[in-house]
């Protein structure tokens, strides 16, 4: 008790002092890329993947070791972390769903404590929250450049499909004696893949494999598609870093880095694995956080909206479900949560399945363990995947690369992923373990209750065939907003 009090006066303490910054509060520049895996970079280990300019973010500032998102899954995530809730707190908990106009959002909320807001690059977030930013440049996924109207502006051809040609001008347009908030969304390394995007493209021999995909040239050629990707996304974060230097704003603008999911490949995109919901996690702060400084604490993207509220000083409600973690820039040793809990729902096919994880070991819960654990359709197209499903007829694969096969599915996971990285021995069931799984379960039912996370009405069908990825009569395009949907539900039900 002792502890955490001193801990929380300390808070109350440099929370005092950062008011007092010259220059006010801190400008703050958000960057997510579109489907990377935590480990896709030289940051955090893979040599292969050179990205000079994230790992100068982290050289000048800290990097998160523990850092978790509520989903695997590109428009819930950012509805999750725009709103600082759980993706089923949102309405938005499937793909495609727009965020409703009712949910409030940390920008709404910078902008009233007099922050200008932009977004540039992937929006995905649905027409009701480009209100809650000042400007809006919107590149869809087939690379063009909206304008907030909603008018094509551009059509995108080589760097423009990285969604990032923007970036910069609109840093550029902000106005002057003003805070501001730029959430910077990249498309790459989102598919699909372009050949010779570089100079001097990713060779072959450069790929770091995981032990779940065979070691092919047709799986190396793909993944050397998607480190080019990520190399050129690295190319824009040094862009938009020079420029904050160029504008003399760099020393007090929190620069923070983060991707919305996992690579889009089998086993990762829409699973619940570290390859799926951990994400690289970098945040710059010249004017107060401490370069070269890693934290190994626990930190999920919930979390990201009540920081972003404080450093900007501005008043919010109990809407926001997560925690600060300014306390943890201070700090390293301070931690703000004991475990990270996420989910899966729909994303081209029908799921649902939740996890909790503490620093050692991760549980999850599926509930649908009768259907595989199908990619998601930009991955079961993919050259990796195709390769694996003739694989699997030729009987090669070996059982870690038979997971997005199997079926009926473990109803729980248990991993130990000190020992067990990849997560590839499931230790649910084992004896050794029990009281570990009791407590995970005890956690997530817990976390369920507090969040309200109740079976959903209805089940979204598959959009798409499980082996031919070929689209089904039911296809849900365009999408309806979970309302509508449940609207339609309902009316349905009735005729019946």
């Amino acid at each position: 008790m002792r502890v955490f009090i001193s801990l929380g006066f300390a808070f109350w303490v440099s929370l005092t002092a950062w008011a007092e910054l010259a220059g006010s509060r801190p400008n703050i520049v958000m960057i997510i890329a579109d489907d990377m895996s935590w480990n896709d970079c030289s940051l955090y280990g893979n040599k292969g993947l050179p990205t000079p300019n994230i790992d100068r973010l982290a050289e000048g500032g800290m990097r998160f070791d523990q850092a978790f998102l509520t989903i695997s899954s590109c428009s819930p995530s950012r509805a999750s972390i725009i709103t600082g809730r759980y993706p089923h707190q949102t309405d938005a908990e499937e793909l495609h769903w727009p965020i409703p106009a009712n949910q409030i959002t940390f920008t709404e909320k910078l902008m009233e404590a007099g922050y200008w807001t932009a977004s540039a690059g992937k929006f995905h977030m649905g027409d009701a929250m480009k209100s809650r930013f000042n400007v809006v440049k919107e590149a869809d996924m087939s690379g063009f450049i909206v304008s907030k109207q909603g008018k094509f502006e551009e059509s995108a051809k080589g760097d423009a499909k990285s969604g990032a040609t923007e970036w910069v001008q609109t840093l550029r347009e902000r106005p002057k004696g003003k805070p501001f908030f730029l959430w910077l969304a990249a498309l790459d390394p989102h598919r699909p893949y372009d050949q010779n995007i570089l100079k001097k493209p990713t060779r072959l021999e450069d790929v770091k494999l995981p032990p779940y995909v065979p070691d092919t040239l047709e799986v190396r050629a793909d993944y050397a598609l998607y480190y080019d990707e990520i190399r050129r996304l690295d190319r824009f974060v040094g862009v938009v870093m020079t420029e904050l230097k160029q504008q003399k704003v760099d020393d007090n603008t929190l620069v923070m880095f983060i991707s919305d999911n996992g690579r889009p490949m089998p086993r990762d995109k829409t699973t619940l694995y570290d390859s799926g919901v951990r994400t690289p996690w970098i945040v710059r702060w010249p004017a107060k956080v401490k370069p070269n400084t890693v934290n190994s604490n626990l930190v999920s993207s919930v979390d990201i909206a009540r920081t972003f509220m404080d450093l900007a000083g501005a008043k919010y409600g109990e809407t926001f479900v997560g925690k600060s973690f300014m306390p943890m820039l201070e700090d390293t040793r301070v931690s703000i949560r004991s475990y990270a809990f996420g989910e899966k729902n729909w994303h081209d096919f029908s799921d649902r399945c939740r996890y909790v994880r503490d620093k050692r070991f991760k549980y999850i819960r599926n509930y649908y363990a009768h259907l595989p654990n199908t990619p998601s359709a930009d991955a079961l197209r993919s050259p990796v995947f195709r390769t694996m499903q003739k694989m699997k007829i030729e009987n090669t694969l070996n059982t870690a690369q038979l997971n997005c096969f199997i079926k009926p599915r473990p109803t729980e996971e248990l991993y130990d992923i000190v020992s067990d990285p990849h997560e590839l021995v499931n230790l649910a069931g084992r004896a050794k373990y029990a009281s570990e799984i009791r407590k995970l379960r005890s956690q997530l039912k817990e976390w369920k209750r507090r969040t309200n996370d109740a079976e959903p009405l209805f089940i979204s069908s598959d959009e798409f065939d499980r082996v031919t990825c070929q689209p089904l009569p039911v296809r849900r395009r365009p999408r309806d907003s979970k309302s509508e949907m449940i609207k339609k539900f309902l009316e349905k039900r009735t005729s019946d």
